[in-house]
């Protein structure tokens, strides 16, 4: 004969299987996505910050769990060209929103170019995707505010290619050597105020093998960035040394021009529209994956 728990038994087993597969839901009880996330998201699409193409392709949107996701999500896989010589290629694609994505390519063209041409006489032609929009928590911490990576208004990137193929990793070159050092401290640095929230090795033991990087809304103006900013401004085009010429053997042959004299977009006199493609938008794709990472 089969035997039947007593009710109290059989219901807290239900509970027990049930915790795990709605843990996700009980962390978005009653909250609510802020209204500032959608305006943001509008007023940049409003701008022509960006204009969806190949290589910044809308996907369709992604709503929840909970307050998770946003309306309209780009899948990233390259900066536009913006007259910098070539783009520069995200790989794994990234899933960001407008204004990560406008600012991913406002920093890489005024602040990751000039320091690597200033570290190592060459561009940078990749950066790889540690993270970008995963439902979750910060730090996956059961309980936490939710990361800005639910909103896909976040990047993690764990490295950055140069032209000649070499890869630079923050988990190796922040304490390695002078020249990668040099490099990732620049970045770094050079990302506090395109992004609200910067966050590196040393910063909270989280983050010792990626540069965290956000626009997460601060009510003080003020953006939040670890470890602090060195009291040393990023080089610019015009005070670094002559490149290296090309072509170069690495993954871009495109990158063989004079890059010392290649036009960039000084920050003080605004940033121009970030135009992948102009024409008919490209068809939607489907949502990614959600992965994870901290932050």
């Amino acid at each position: 004969m089969r035997r039947i728990a007593p009710p109290t038994l059989r219901l807290a087993t239900l509970l027990g299987l049930a915790l795990p597969l709605g843990a996700c839901g009980l962390f978005f009880d009653g909250e609510e996505r802020e209204a500032w996330r959608g305006q943001a998201e509008a007023a940049c699409f409003a701008r022509s910050e960006v204009v969806p193409g190949p290589q910044a392709s809308l996907i369709r949107e992604i709503d929840g769990p909970g307050v998770c996701g946003i309306e309209r999500p780009l899948k990233v896989s390259a900066t536009a060209d913006g007259g910098f010589a070539g783009s520069v290629a995200v790989a794994p694609g990234a899933t960001l929103g407008c204004p990560m994505t406008a600012a991913l390519q406002r920093w890489i063209g005024t602040v990751v170019q000039p320091a690597a041409l200033a570290a190592y006489g060459m561009p940078v032609v990749s950066v790889k995707n540690a993270a970008s929009y995963g439902c979750r928590t910060r730090n996956h911490k059961r309980g936490a505010k939710l990361s800005e990576h639910a909103f896909a208004n976040a990047l993690d990137i764990a490295a950055f290619t140069l032209a000649d193929g070499r890869s630079v990793t923050v988990a190796g070159g922040w304490r390695g050597e002078a020249a990668d050092r040099t490099f990732l401290r620049r970045v770094h640095d050079g990302a506090c105020g395109p992004f609200h929230t910067v966050l590196g090795p040393g910063s909270d033991g989280m983050h010792e093998d990626h540069l965290h990087l956000d626009l997460a809304l601060r009510r003080s103006g003020e953006p939040y960035c670890r470890p602090k900013p060195l009291p040393v401004a990023p080089p610019t085009l015009e005070a670094v040394p002559a490149p290296v010429p090309g072509p170069y053997p690495g993954p871009n042959p495109s990158f063989g021009v004079p890059m010392a004299v290649a036009p960039a977009y000084p920050a003080s006199v605004g940033s121009p529209p970030l135009v992948w493609q102009q024409g008919a938008m490209p068809p939607l794709l489907p949502p990614p994956e959600v992965t994870g990472s901290v932050r």
